[in-house]
């Protein structure tokens, strides 16, 4: 006997045009006891103006899509402001000299929509440095602890420690 069935394959969406990506403190593969963790979609500058992407003196929700959410596995200090074990939504507000940098109690929010002040751990500045150019919006830990973000020729920098 001959069967036949339908069978329809199985639908996947395309790959998303902003990536998301995990970023950890310690970075080190060998470290099994993370500190901090920060999962954010990646936007890509595709030859647009990053003033527009991430305006100056507007929340922004730090990366695409979702807010930036970021998990502090024990109490840290974050530019010498204390911030008690948690997951956070991490906003940022840029500006052409310093960052502002958010830990918000808000999580699992689309962009910065919906952005609540009122629900702020806290807010801490962060000076603006430049580099290279990157084409992708980066986030990364340095060994001391430090967070960079990275976008275009911008870099902001954060220290984070026990």
């Amino acid at each position: 006997m001959l069967l036949s069935s339908n069978i329809e394959a199985q639908k996947f969406s395309s790959l998303d045009k902003s990536p998301l990506d995990v970023t950890v403190y310690p970075s080190s593969n060998k470290e099994p006891n993370k500190l901090v963790k920060v999962v954010y979609s990646r936007p890509q500058l595709k030859e647009r103006d990053l003033g527009k992407l991430a305006p100056n003196g507007k929340v922004w929700r730090t990366g695409a899509n979702e807010a930036a959410n970021i998990t502090l596995y024990k109490d840290m200090k974050v530019a010498g402001k204390a911030v008690k074990a948690g997951e956070y939504s991490l906003f940022t507000i840029p500006g052409d000299k310093e960052w502002t940098i958010i830990l918000n109690k808000d999580i699992n929010v689309w962009g910065a929509y919906s952005y609540k002040e009122a629900q702020d751990v806290i807010r801490v500045s962060a000076p603006v440095s430049s580099g290279d150019s990157l084409e992708a919006f980066s986030i990364a830990f340095s060994d001391d602890g430090t967070m960079y973000l990275g976008w275009d020729t911008v870099r902001v920098a954060v220290p984070f420690t026990k």
